[in-house]
C-alpha cells in the first residue's frame, strides 16, 4: 500500500500538475503511477520532467541512460525504478536481457558503457566522493568532461526517482522486477 496518495487520474491531481500529466500522456501513451505521484508536487513535478528532459537532449545515447537506471536502481533497491526501466531497457533502449543483467550487476557488455556504469555505480556508492583514478578511467574510456557531468547528472535523477518511490512505497505498474532477484 502506498505511503503518499497517488491521484487516481490526471484529473484528481492538482490543477497545476495537470498540463504536465497531460503532456506525459501524449508522449507515454500512459501516465505511470511515478508521475501521478509525484504531481502532488507541481514544483516537484516540474523539476523531475524539466531535468529529465534536459538529460535526453544531451550527449549520452539512451542506452547509457537506462543502463545507469538501472544500476542505480539496483545499488538502492528501488524495485518500483528496476520494473520501469527493466522495461523501458528492454521494449525502447532495445537491451537484451543479458545486457540489462551486467547493468544490475554494474557493469555492461559493451566496453565504452561499461566504463559509464561502472564510474556511476562508483558515484552512487560513494556519494559522489570518488578517486581521480576513477575520473581518469572513465576519461579514458571516451567520455568528455561534459559527458561525465551528465553521467553524474544521472545519478542524481535516478537516485531521486529511487528515494521517491521507496518512501512512497508507489505501486509498480510495470512488470515486477525485484532488486532480490540478481545473484
Amino acid at each position: 500500500m502506498n505511503r503518499l496518495s497517488t491521484p487516481a487520474t490526471v484529473n484528481d491531481a492538482p490543477v497545476a500538475s495537470q498540463p504536465l500529466l497531460n503532456a506525459v500522456q501524449k508522449q507515454l501513451g500512459v501516465v505511470p503511477n511515478l508521475f501521478r505521484l509525484v504531481a502532488q508536487s507541481p514544483a516537484a513535478l516540474e523539476g523531475y520532467l524539466g531535468m529529465s528532459g534536459a538529460l535526453t537532449k544531451g550527449a549520452l545515447p539512451a542506452q547509457t541512460r537506462e543502463r545507469i537506471a538501472l544500476a542505480v536502481a539496483q545499488i538502492n533497491g528501488c524495485d518500483y525504478c528496476l520494473s520501469a526501466h527493466t522495461y523501458l531497457g528492454a521494449n525502447l533502449a532495445h537491451l537484451d536481457a543479458a545486457e540489462i543483467m551486467a547493468n544490475r550487476r554494474g557493469g555492461s557488455t559493451d566496453p565504452k558503457a561499461d566504463a559509464a556504469v561502472r564510474f556511476a555505480v562508483k558515484v552512487a556508492q560513494a556519494r559522489g566522493h570518488i578517486s581521480d583514478d576513477d575520473v581518469r578511467a572513465v576519461k579514458l574510456a571516451g567520455y568528455d568532461d561534459g559527458q561525465v557531468i551528465e553521467i553524474v547528472q544521472h545519478v542524481a535523477l535516478n537516485t531521486w526517482t529511487n528515494y521517491i518511490n521507496s518512501v512512497a512505497l508507489t505501486e509498480i505498474d510495470f512488470p515486477i522486477v525485484t532488486a532480490a532477484q540478481v545473484a
